[in-house]
């Protein structure tokens, strides 16, 4: 038994198989495609207003009130005990979507809902901690296609489901309930990691220097350190323990106080750098908008289509989009292009598609059109977003990484935040749910008129020279 519990720690295959087995349960969730008619529907008799302006609000308060204290404390707890939170947390969300009635009572289930997804950082960080750095690729790639094929099968199920079994959208949350209690109970097989990003950190040399890679550096050998590209800005003072000094013996007020300090130089020092900080802009500003989207077009269709008068496609659409994103994400890997060059150029073309889409789906009372739009609309911006974690990813250790994509989605999340205050909640404009969606398609043509307006004079300037 010792044998197995050791070679179990002692390999990155078991600590991979058990979080793509979470991964596959956690996002096998049928009833997903189908929320806004099933809170519409007779059993919790919401109006479109409610759910709208009252109770998904909710979700993108409690999400940004969580994200930050629930980064910290998932570094410091390592990872697990967040992880078992995510699951229990997913659990009472269902239990009271299932059992619960009213605004307030929803408005619960969105809070919860918040803190699933705040909590959701703990589920891709994990891996980090537990497998050696020549198997992050490979256990990235099993985490992350085990839950797109999830988050695929579970919309065709759904749809299934509703469309051939005439099963209830009741019976398919409790279906969605089972998987994510099989969720929770895989977590508990988890191993605990020894080491985290920040809080917990080995005490080698990859960890204790500078890790934002200038072009001169990527030239030099594998092994040598490289430095930070802060565009001839001079790197901070280093504020890690050194190897005589390890992180574990500082007092927890003291180390927290380092964390926190050690954040702050390394996000100045990473935005220092010009390439970075465009990409992380289009990343923060494009995620709100399509985070908005995807959380209200529910709410559109709906309008479209009543769902207790017409036939819902709701899992297939999800399905499809799950899959034209997967193939325009991996194009990106195939099509060799300059994105230094023309980065900031596509940036701008595909916004300006996404854009488009969202004025059809404005315009058009045809839910056919509304679902096409949809589809291009989800592929274009996941098409964008491979392109710009690249870019970022292969400038940045695995660690500063981690805290620019955390602080990107926390920007996006700000800016998410502002858009539901003016452009959704009671509180500020209330606005109905169809000119909701030619504000969001003019935001998105902003943010293409920003990068498409930077990329014409970086060419030119490039041309003049």
């Amino acid at each position: 038994m010792g044998c197995w519990t050791q070679e179990k720690s002692g390999t990155w295959i078991f600590p991979t198989v058990i979080l793509c087995i979470y991964g596959f349960f956690y996002m096998m969730k049928p009833s997903e495609p189908f929320l806004i008619p099933y809170l519409t529907a007779p059993d919790k008799n919401l109006t479109i207003d409610e759910v709208t302006n009252q109770i998904f609000p909710v979700w993108t308060y409690s999400y940004l009130a969580l994200l930050f204290p629930v980064f910290l404390i998932t570094d410091y707890a390592r990872y697990k005990p967040i992880i078992i939170l995510q699951g229990v947390s997913f659990i009472i969300t269902w239990l009271l979507l299932l059992f619960a009635h009213g605004v307030v009572a929803m408005q619960v289930v969105e809070f919860f809902y918040g803190m699933v997804t705040a909590t959701e950082v703990a589920y891709y960080a994990y891996i980090y901690s537990v497998v050696s750095t020549e198997h992050y690729q490979k256990a990235t790639r099993y985490c992350r296609s085990i839950t797109l094929a999830a988050a695929t099968v579970a919309a065709v199920l759904g749809q299934l489901l509703v469309s051939l079994a005439h099963v209830s959208y009741f019976h398919l949350n409790a279906i969605t309930l089972a998987s994510l209690s099989l969720a929770f109970a895989c977590s508990f097989f988890l191993p605990t990691p020894q080491k985290s990003m920040f809080f917990h950190k080995d005490a080698s040399p990859e960890h204790l220097h500078g890790t934002v890679k200038s072009p001169e550096s990527s030239t030099s050998g594998p092994n040598e350190p490289s430095g930070c590209q802060g565009d001839g800005a001079p790197a901070p003072p280093d504020t890690r323990p050194t190897p005589e000094q390890p992180a574990d013996q500082a007092q927890p007020q003291n180390q927290a106080l380092r964390v926190l300090v050690q954040l702050c130089w390394d996000l100045r020092d990473c935005y220092g750098s010009r390439k970075l900080l465009y990409w992380s802009l289009w990343w923060a500003l494009a995620t709100a908008g399509f985070n908005q989207v995807v959380n209200y077009i529910q709410v559109l269709w709906d309008f479209r289509a009543p769902s207790h008068s017409s036939a819902v496609y709701n899992g297939a659409v999800e399905a499809i989009a799950t899959l034209l994103s997967s193939v325009a994400s991996l194009t990106v890997g195939y099509v060799k292009v300059n994105w230094d060059l023309f980065g900031e150029l596509a940036l701008g073309v595909f916004s300006a598609m996404d854009a488009g889409c969202l004025f059809l789906m404005h315009f058009t009372a045809n839910i056919w059109a509304g679902y096409a739009s949809y589809l291009v609309f989800k592929a274009c911006y996941m098409l964008l977003i491979t392109i710009a974690t690249f870019q970022i990813a292969v400038n940045l250790s695995m660690e500063r990484y981690a805290l620019m994509f955390g602080f990107n989605n926390f920007l996006a999340l700000v800016i998410q935040t502002i858009l539901t205050v003016v452009v959704v909640d009671l509180k500020g404009l209330g606005l109905d749910i169809v000119i909701q969606f030619l504000i969001y398609g003019s935001y998105f043509a902003v943010i293409a008129g920003i990068f498409l307006l930077r990329s014409i004079c970086m060419l030119v300037a490039i041309k003049c020279k």
